[in-house]
């Protein structure tokens, strides 16, 4: 299966407070807050959503083609993503603006506090995947991640024309469309990826109900962090896979996006939804060990001993010959 990711690339600012965020809000005092936390770690690390879930795939042996726009200081990124097995043939680089950033600042609770820019991201929209899809190869699959949203609705649409199935993740920027744009992102997705907390967003933004969302889409996959994973179908009973569990949390930024690589790559193997779930959790607690969204390590005797403990010695025994030949 070929799969183009389409979303944000985008250098990750990541610092850590040794406090927590709750511990300093008022109550009473919400409606204008100005507060610093003094971080005690700075790191600087390669991530966007769209970067982080082809680097994913990309080390599971899928060879995605990346779509997003970066600027002029993209040439060392690049070099990085092709060497981790990503096609970075549909990048658009910007002459006048940077690659975009995200400043993110974790507490001890591991919530966190985030700003974005969008800097060259908001030329995305100039990209077309009918190159893509007209290649050879083709496509198979199209991610719709968390971009510049004209560039998002666009892709979306450009799937639509040329009959491509796309998955839609829209994440953070569903705080950014309307109602009947909510709706065109969404509508018709082979899959549609959210947190707990982005598709409670989505039915307000949309106006849908979770059984008018379902009827509109194949599969949606619910993301709740240790809680695991909720995949939900039309007409079929919601399946939960639990989270694999760890000690050593390290940083939650790119959790799930590694999950997601997973998922689809398990997806790309024709694997059973519950299982292509299973992956993902295990690639996701792998990346939150570490810090920074690419950091990760992967190899298959880890990855099965996780699944195996987890979900028990059958789901490890259906995934192991994959894992091995690609890993």
């Amino acid at each position: 299966m070929r799969i183009a990711v389409t979303g944000s690339i985008a250098t990750d600012h990541l610092m850590v407070y040794p406090g927590r965020f709750a511990d300093q809000l008022v109550d009473g005092h919400l409606a204008r807050v100005s507060l610093s936390f003094l971080a005690d770690t700075l790191e600087i690390r390669r991530g966007g959503v769209a970067a982080n879930i082809a680097l994913g795939l990309g080390r599971l042996g899928l060879r995605p083609v990346l779509a997003g726009a970066v600027g002029t200081d993209f040439a060392e990124y690049r070099r990085w993503l092709e060497a981790n097995g990503v096609d970075t043939g549909l990048v658009h680089v910007s002459d006048t603006l940077h690659t975009a950033r995200f400043v993110c600042t974790t507490d001890t609770d591991q919530n966190q506090i985030a700003t974005f820019y969008a800097g060259a991201m908001a030329q995305a929209r100039l990209i077309r995947l009918e190159t893509a899809a007209r290649h050879a190869d083709g496509l198979d699959l199209v991610v719709v991640g968390p971009n510049d949203p004209v560039a998002m609705l666009r892709h979306t649409d450009e799937c639509r024309a040329l009959g491509v199935p796309f998955a839609a993740d829209p994440s953070q920027q569903l705080a950014r469309v309307g109602a009947e744009e909510a709706r065109r992102l969404v509508d018709g997705a082979r899959y549609l990826f959210t947190n707990a907390y982005e598709a409670a967003l989505l039915r307000q933004r949309t106006g849908w109900t979770r059984e008018e969302i379902l009827a509109r889409v194949g599969t949606w996959i619910v993301t709740a962090g240790p809680d695991g994973v909720t995949i939900n179908g039309e007409g079929g009973p919601d399946l939960v896979v639990r989270a694999v569990p760890t000690a050593r949390a390290q940083d939650p930024t790119g959790v799930g996006d590694a999950f997601r690589a997973g998922f689809l790559a398990g997806a790309a193997w024709d694997w059973p939804p519950e299982d292509s779930a299973r992956l993902g959790c295990a690639l996701a607690t792998v990346a939150l060990e570490s810090v920074g969204t690419q950091e990760y390590k992967l190899s298959a005797a880890d990855l099965l001993i996780r699944i195996e403990e987890t979900y028990g010695t059958a789901a490890a025994a259906r995934i192991r010959t994959r894992l091995s030949e690609v890993l």
